[in-house]
């Protein structure tokens, strides 16, 4: 079954061929998945008290920004051994670095999940929206950091 899809092409679209504006585009998109993921917990923090929403419900949020960060600011060469490879932080250590931003990502997309469902579904509370609220954060944050970092191409920059 190895090599089904070898000779499968998707066919390409000229209204959605971006060129050159590929990573303005993708910058831009991952910037306001970013923003509304932080705009909506802001939101909830701000209209629902301490004992509607527990204030340790954005350490997930915050665990998703760093995850954010970390991804994003190896690149694909360095990950690959095409730029700098020798020394302490040769391609294995950024291999490390993503991976650990990865489990990061992932870890705050779940416990995202597990405050939406253990503390405001499964209980029956009056008001879900603030485990709704945490958890499009958190998904939104995760969204923008895979668009931040498969959706810009590095062949422009050379």
């Amino acid at each position: 079954m190895s090599g089904i899809l070898d000779n499968f092409q998707c066919p390409s679209c000229e209204c959605c061929e971006l060129g050159e504006k590929r990573n303005l585009v993708a910058s831009i998109a991952a910037g306001a998945l970013f923003f509304t993921g932080w705009w909506i917990i802001i939101d909830a923090a701000a209209f629902y008290d301490a004992t509607e929403m527990d204030h340790a419900v954005h350490a997930c949020g915050a665990v998703g920004t760093v995850a954010f960060f970390m991804i994003n600011s190896i690149s694909n060469g360095h990950i690959r051994g095409d730029t700098y490879n020798e020394g302490c932080f040769g391609t294995l250590a950024g291999r490390i670095w993503l991976l650990n931003g990865f489990l990061l990502g992932f870890g705050a997309l779940i416990s995202s999940m597990w405050i939406l469902f253990g503390v405001y579904v499964v209980p029956g509370a009056a008001n879900p929206y603030p485990g709704i609220a945490v958890f499009l954060q958190n998904a939104l944050i995760f969204f923008a950091t895979m668009l931040f970092k498969f959706g810009r191409t590095e062949d422009l920059w050379d």
